[in-house]
């Protein structure tokens, strides 16, 4: 009799750490003469509706998941994403400051988006060269990458043979799959608002399992939002 070898599922190594990064839910529109909230530096607006539905839809998306913890930014839009699925799955929300957005300099409080949709140079600049230090006073590609991938670190060596869902943002997400795919992190930041992307990490690598998956969410065409971070 012909012995068998079917096609075998993924499997990550012993000591591996599933990193289910999910950027947060669309927050609300800037306001030209109304600045959002800092925290700490950073724009800190809140959750749109559709936002909360889509944190809604992510709960839905990742409540089978047998997941060992939840993580969020400092940031009130990726707590307010997590807390659907916090509940659902009695979890606490872990609070990780350096999953924060890229700081954005002169860009901050909501401006960026504005000054986006009306294709300042100084952002048409950072477009150019795909580096988000250009933009006065904003954080260096390899400023965020180190930060994100420092967070991510740490959270592997506290997960080992776990699954952790990491609510975050645009560009983190562009950092950190920038990281394990050895390119620019400006080109893969522009992920979904409630879309998920996972990386494994491994005792000695990193791999790609999926990025920007938002069939969860709805079409894309309903979608609106000149900025590429958040």
């Amino acid at each position: 009799m012909a012995v068998l070898y079917p096609q075998s599922e993924f499997r990550p190594p012993p000591g591996s750490t599933r990193l289910v990064l999910i950027r947060h839910g669309q927050s609300i529109p800037a306001l030209a003469d109304q600045p959002f909230d800092l925290h700490e530096g950073h724009g800190n607006p809140p959750l749109s509706d559709r936002g909360l539905m889509q944190a809604e839809r992510v709960a839905a998306r990742l409540a089978s998941e047998s997941l060992g913890a939840i993580y969020a930014s400092s940031l009130v839009r990726t707590q307010q994403t997590a807390q659907p699925l916090a509940r659902q799955l009695e979890l606490e929300v872990v609070i990780e400051p350096e999953l924060r957005e890229v700081f954005l300099g002169i860009g901050e409080g909501g401006r960026f988006r504005i000054m986006a949709e009306e294709n300042h140079p100084a952002v048409d600049a950072v477009r150019a060269s795909r580096e988000w230090g250009d933009l006065p006073g904003a954080e260096t590609n390899l400023e965020l990458t180190e930060r994100v991938v420092g967070a991510l670190e740490i959270i592997h060596d506290n997960h080992p043979d776990e699954a952790v869902a990491v609510f975050c943002h645009g560009g983190v997400i562009g950092a950190a799959v920038g990281h394990v795919m050895s390119v620019n992190p400006f080109r893969l930041s522009g992920a979904r608002n409630g879309s998920i992307t996972e990386v494994v990490r491994t005792p000695n690598d990193w791999i790609l399992r999926s990025f920007n998956d938002a069939g969860h969410i709805g079409s894309l065409f309903t979608d609106h939002d000149p900025s590429v971070v958040g």
